[in-house]
């Protein structure tokens, strides 16, 4: 048994080694060069230093030696002895090799899911279903009478600007035109367009404006403009992910929730600024800017979605969020924003950053907005292997009187948070039930680390060539060092983190979930208790919307977070919320 189990590891050591050969290993290795500090004198091969026991040559010139592992150990977090060393270094380069001839192969594509599928309920339990309502948007409250005026146009909300489509009190087209307008003319002080996509749009309108007049409404987005974070692929129109190496980047077909949109009618105007390959609001033009605040950055990275919307230069836009993307910018610009719970929309078509926590969702101007927006794009695909089928349930007409909702009193302490105390007390006055909650303790720094990991395995390439200099952001704490930084996570590290997410996402499920009666949902500051944190990497859904406003003018935001595939309920809160704070329709004073 012992020579089988020999004979079986020296042979997959030397078919790694062939293959790494035969596709050209060296030039990968040496292709690295200038990325890799030269061979001290403490590196040269010594005594303890062995090479590859199956090619006779080392898989690199840099050969593995004693002090490589004594140093590797102190990343690892763990400590061998000194015969354990030496009995590795008998072995380590077969591991080499077999790491070396994935490398050979090329990279892969960005899309490219990994075969382990993440789903956010967890085994074991089960989620009320809902039947299919049909048209919910038969009972949409009265839009009232028709602005005049562009300006009143622009700020319009979608629920509205669908029903005076519908009865042909204004057209796409001057819609269109208004979107293209405005977006020309704010761009300069915001800088949050990287497309502008007049004639596609133009063409969009003009359909439905005839199907309008034909009497084929197709619902509440038709004729609609709308703007996409450009890492949203849509056919034939540059999706350049933010970043200087994708600058000249077109998509050869639309994202999944591009189609849904046009089925739905909608007419996209604009690819929106995203923080370089979704991180941050710095991107190859500029920083995207808050439209309150155009002094400060938007927050990203869905930098230029939240900031268009919340400047009234289109009427919806669709973010992502890996780790607060539509809940940081949507707070510091003032809009309203939807994550939905992981897996509900179909991400195929859009830029991957974390398989296992990226999610796409509404932005918009109020909260019955999100709510008309999720539905159309709500869906799964076979192209997306972590996509479900799970109905969404909202009526417009239902209140949120009754609903249990529960808060820590210690995150509304404090004078920064007296929007989101106003918020708690609009819930209140609504007949939404106040409950008091305390989170239980959870240790989210492990979460962290699928994040790193996978983000570093999106961009191998970019670390590997050396692309990742071209990026404008290059501080400390920006994607490239953080890449090449993460290179050194343990893969026994990322099993482990995957465990203890585990552990958390059964956390979750019972405090969002137990009791008698249990909560509906929680409301929280945007960054309490790090639930941002916690709540992506469980994959529950989050909406975030304007609460209030800072003594400098600034937007506040609170956040609702909801049960698994229960958003119908935070949209029922929401709106009861957003109707007694009143400050959703505030606009800022934009001077170009």
């Amino acid at each position: 048994m012992k020579n089988d189990h020999s004979d079986r590891r020296r042979f997959l050591a030397k078919a790694a080694a062939i293959a790494a050969v035969g596709a050209g290993t060296s030039a990968a290795a040496g292709s690295q060069e200038n990325r890799v500090a030269s061979s001290g004198s403490d590196d040269k091969v010594n005594e303890d230093s062995i090479t590859s026991l199956t090619s006779g040559s080392p898989v690199d010139e840099s050969n593995v030696t004693m002090r490589t592992l004594e140093e590797a150990e102190k990343l690892a977090g763990i400590r061998f002895t000194r015969s354990e060393r030496k009995q590795m270094l008998k072995t380590i380069d077969e591991q080499r090799s077999i790491l070396a001839a994935r490398v050979a192969q090329g990279p892969l594509p960005n899309q490219l899911p990994p075969a382990e599928i993440f789903r956010a309920r967890v085994p074991g339990t089960s989620i009320d279903r809902v039947t299919d309502q049909g048209d919910p948007w038969k009972d949409l409250p009265d839009a009232g009478a028709c602005p005049t005026e562009d300006t009143d146009l622009a700020f319009a909300p979608v629920w509205k600007l669908g029903q005076w489509l519908r009865d042909r009190k204004v057209t796409s087209e001057r819609l269109t035109r208004l979107a293209l307008d405005r977006l020309r003319q704010h761009d300069p002080q915001l800088h949050c367009v990287i497309t502008i996509t007049d004639e596609i749009a133009m063409d969009q309108a003009r359909k439905a404006d005839r199907e309008i007049a034909a009497g084929n409404w197709r619902g509440p987005l038709h004729g609609v403009p709308w703007g996409a974070k450009d890492i949203i692929d849509t056919r034939d129109i540059g999706t350049t992910w933010g970043a200087e190496p994708f600058k000249d980047r077109v998509a050869s077909g639309n994202a999944f929730v591009v189609d849904r949109l046009d089925q739905a009618g909608a007419v996209l105007v604009a690819k929106l600024a995203v923080g370089a390959l979704a991180y941050g609001d710095v991107w190859f033009g500029g920083t995207c800017r808050n439209p309150f605040d155009p002094e400060q950055g938007s927050s990203g990275s869905s930098a230029g979605s939240a900031c268009a919307t919340a400047a009234g230069l289109v009427p919806f836009t669709l973010g992502t969020e890996t780790y607060g993307s539509i809940v940081s910018p949507c707070m510091r610009c003032g809009a309203t924003g939807l994550r939905p719970t992981f897996g509900r929309v179909a991400r195929n078509g859009v830029m991957a950053l974390c398989w296992t926590l990226d999610k796409i969702g509404p932005i918009c101007r109020s909260v019955l907005d999100t709510a008309i927006v999720l539905k159309a794009i709500n869906g799964a695909d076979p192209l997306d292997p972590s996509s479900v089928d799970e109905p969404f349930s909202f009526d417009p007409g239902q209140s949120a009187k009754g609903l249990r909702l529960g808060y820590d009193p210690a995150w509304f302490q404090g004078d920064e948070h007296r929007a989101d105390r106003a918020a708690l007390k609009a819930a209140s006055a609504a007949g939404v039930e106040l409950v008091e909650v305390e989170l239980p303790k959870i240790n989210s720094a492990p979460l962290l680390v699928p994040l790193f990991a996978e983000a570093a395995a999106s961009f191998e390439e970019l670390t590997r060539s050396g692309q990742d200099d071209d990026l404008v952001w290059q501080d400390d704490q920006a994607w490239p060092n953080t890449f090449r930084q993460n290179w050194f996570i343990p893969a026994t590290e990322l099993v482990q983190s995957s465990r203890v997410r585990r552990q958390v996402m059964d956390v979750m499920q019972a405090f969002m979930n137990d009791g008698d009666p249990g909560i509906d949902a929680i409301m929280c500051p945007p960054f309490a208790a790090n639930l941002l944190l916690i709540t992506n990497a469980t994959g529950h859904p989050s909406l975030v919307m304007r609460s209030g406003f800072t003594d400098e003018g600034r937007p506040t935001g609170t956040t609702l977070i909801g049960r698994l595939f229960d958003e119908g309920t935070l949209c029922r809160i929401g709106r009861a919320v957003e109707e007694r704070l009143d400050v959703a329709g505030r606009r800022p004073e934009l001077t170009s």
